[in-house]
């Protein structure tokens, strides 16, 4: 089956963890590793994302990320297709960039 941008996902997972005390802080620092072993990227403070092969691992994901939850705050997940990752505007110091780097076909033969 060929590749198409319409069954690609990506996934953005924002949140606002409390940091007040040093438990909050390890909770949320937790959180942040588990996130960037999960193979999700920085993309702003508090926003990571990461690219799906589809909509399986996106539920796979999910499942595995709920579970890392820290008892307080808020989590937010929003999944969306290839296409649209493309469309996205990106401003940068008044300038406007390309979207982060896109994926690479591996070829094994």
């Amino acid at each position: 089956m060929a590749l198409s941008a319409y069954r690609l996902m990506w996934m953005m997972v924002m949140f606002d963890l409390p940091v007040s005390t040093k438990a909050e802080r390890k909770a949320a620092t937790g959180f942040r590793n588990f996130l960037l072993d999960e193979g999700f990227e920085m993309s702003q403070f508090s926003v990571y994302m990461r690219f799906c092969a589809g909509s399986p691992q996106v539920d796979a994901r999910i499942k595995r990320i709920r579970g890392q939850v820290p008892a307080k705050g808020k989590v937010q997940i929003l999944t969306f297709t290839d296409r649209q990752y493309q469309t996205m505007v990106c401003l940068e110091a008044r300038t406007k960039r390309e979207p982060g780097t896109k994926y690479e076909q591996f070829k094994l033969f």
